[in-house]
């Protein structure tokens, strides 16, 4: 699984927990520094520059608390065929409760939804709404899978 954006590597270090094998990417090589044995990790710019994944695909991918909208169909093609990802972050509405207050990183209605499906992933389950704890914070959640073979979703009905 990959860890994307994944600051000190929580997602990392519980996938790792679990026994899978894990990787963390993050532009804050001292945050990576701190994950721990047994996880592979990068520091590189998720924004700029050159892109640092080449032909690889995860069979999950975990995005929390981050958004760049211009290379979302690039984080996206990191989902291997059968695969999942997960992402969570702020959306608009937040403001009231805080940072991010900033348009430019709190999504729209829908986006994230609208995102994953234009990227060729199937939405799973989605969210969007205020959450109390820790603070209060409104986020955008979504599961989806990217289709593999005979096997794919395919749509009820």
């Amino acid at each position: 699984m990959l860890d994307f954006a994944a600051g000190s590597g929580r997602h990392a270090r519980e996938a790792h927990r679990l026994g899978l094998r894990a990787t963390a990417i993050d532009r804050d090589a001292g945050a990576l520094a701190g994950i721990g044995e047994g996880i592979a990790t990068r520091a590189a710019d998720l924004e700029g520059g050159e892109w640092p994944f080449g032909r690889e695909r995860f069979d999950a991918v975990v995005v929390t608390n981050y958004l760049f909208r211009p290379r979302f169909a690039l984080l996206a093609a990191l989902v291997a065929p059968g695969g999942l990802l997960v992402y969570e972050t702020f959306a608009r509405g937040n403001e009231r409760y805080g940072k991010p207050s900033n348009p430019a990183f709190l999504l729209a209605p829908g986006e994230l939804l609208e995102r994953c499906r234009s990227a060729g992933l199937r939405v799973l389950a989605y969210e969007h709404g205020l959450l109390e704890r820790p603070r209060p914070a409104v986020v955008q959640r979504v599961c989806a899978v990217r289709a593999a073979g005979p096997e794919a979703l395919r749509p009820l009905g």
